[in-house]
């Protein structure tokens, strides 16, 4: 470790990388606790606390949802958009053109940067409308010209984080989108732990050691889905050219158990937000119909069962919603081909995607679930325990370890790039 730590302070170019991405987070920090004027801060951190679904929100904005930061709605808005135009590039055929060519994908690039405002400004209107309704006091002054400064300041606190976040990914340090949550859950470990130890009482000695040791398990366990993957045995044909024979090597070709990484999960928490997010603008309707269906909606979200479940079918979906859209079996049977190479006992061609295609579908079945596990792993804990000590959840343990992984394995890929470079 002290080795590779010091082979990154001599390459002076990945270096600074790293301090520029480390002063990005330190901002995004700085900038998460600048409230918004005229909020009560203590009964905004009650709420917080005493309700789950407003936790797990508060995780995927960096942690500063819960102190009504400028930059409160972290970069879910911009989650949201690139959802909405990767399944409009499932429907419509010029947006899946557009993604297979590289100024195609800018230009979709541009339209999700676009399409985050709008959804900024709806989702912060919301937000404001669910605290207000979920404890009172929230706010000192309800006027129209009030509640535009505060969306218009979120918004644009949004549009610095989708900023701040490009910048890190284009240091090749990480995803700039999964630090900033990263940087947002560890901010909030120390406070965690300091509540957990200041509230300890020796009845529950047993009870803790049970969560530390699901804590291990579960992190033991998310390294090993992650780096988990399925080698496909490939084998490339000699070729006579002239007096020399090229090829007639043997490899594998890795289908990883959990492809998707985190993505699932953000984009399950993004769809279960927008319900309870319109049905915000339609609770105080003159129309009685449509009034006691937005109270519906929110209690069924608010329903810790439903919640469970729905997030957990949500998560399992996206999982291979998402697998379908990054792993493309006819690209590497097409390519396999070209390249003279074919997997012993399946014919080339179609054969080769379809069994890339079942291969790919039965260990992506392990991943999903386990997925699906870790995000309501804190639901299940608090039901049988009747508490919740776990200082991080199932979801944050998992973006956590998930991002250092990734982290880890670019740094390392930079400094191989450099010593091949040296060579």
């Amino acid at each position: 470790m002290f080795d590779k730590i010091t082979k990154i302070w001599k390459i002076r170019d990945l270096r600074n990388n790293i301090i520029f991405v480390l002063l990005m987070l330190v901002v995004f920090r700085l900038f998460s606790h600048i409230p918004v004027p005229g909020v009560n801060m203590s009964a905004l951190r009650d709420i917080f606390s005493s309700n789950q679904f407003l936790g797990m929100l508060n995780v995927f904005s960096g942690g500063s949802m819960d102190n009504f930061s400028i930059v409160m709605m972290g970069i879910a808005p911009y989650i949201t958009s690139s959802i909405i135009f990767q399944l409009l590039g499932m429907i419509i055929p010029k947006l899946e053109e557009m993604q297979k060519e590289e100024s195609g994908r800018q230009k979709i690039n541009t339209w999700t940067r676009l399409g985050t405002v709008p959804l900024a400004m709806v989702q912060a209107y919301g937000m404001i409308n669910l605290l207000n309704r979920s404890g009172s006091g929230i706010l000192s002054s309800n006027s129209y010209f009030d509640l535009f400064t505060i969306i218009m300041t979120i918004t644009a606190g949004t549009i610095f984080l989708m900023w701040i976040g490009e910048l890190i990914s284009e240091k090749k340090i990480g995803n700039g989108i999964s630090l900033l949550i990263f940087a947002g859950i560890i901010a909030g470990l120390p406070t965690a732990l300091q509540r957990i130890i200041f509230s300890f009482d020796q009845s529950q000695l047993f009870i803790l050691l049970g969560f530390v040791f699901i804590t291990l398990v579960t992190i033991i366990g998310i390294v090993v889905i992650n780096e988990g993957q399925r080698n496909i045995p490939v084998q490339y044909a000699r070729q006579i050219r002239g007096s020399r024979a090229f090829g007639g090597t043997s490899t594998h070709l890795p289908l990883r158990v959990n492809t998707a990484g985190v993505i699932p999960i953000i984009f399950a928490i993004s769809i279960i937000v927008f319900p309870t997010m319109i049905a915000q603008f339609f609770v105080s309707s003159k129309y009685a119909i449509m009034a006691n269906a937005s109270r519906w909606i929110i209690g069924v979200f608010e329903n810790q069962l439903f919640y469970g479940i729905f997030y957990f079918i949500l998560v399992v979906g996206f999982t291979y919603f998402y697998t379908e859209i990054v792993f493309k079996p006819d690209q590497i049977a097409e390519n396999l081909q070209k390249q003279g190479g074919f997997i012993p006992g399946i014919r080339p061609g179609k054969h080769t995607s379809d069994y890339l295609q079942g291969i790919s579908r039965r260990i992506l079945l392990t991943g999903s679930l386990f997925l699906g596990l870790i995000a309501v792993l804190p639901l299940i804990m608090k039901y049988f325990t009747g508490m919740q000590t776990l200082a991080i959840g199932g979801t944050s343990m998992l973006i956590v370890v998930s991002v250092v992984i990734e982290t880890v394995k670019q740094i390392e890929s930079q400094i191989t790039m450099r010593e091949y470079d040296n060579i």
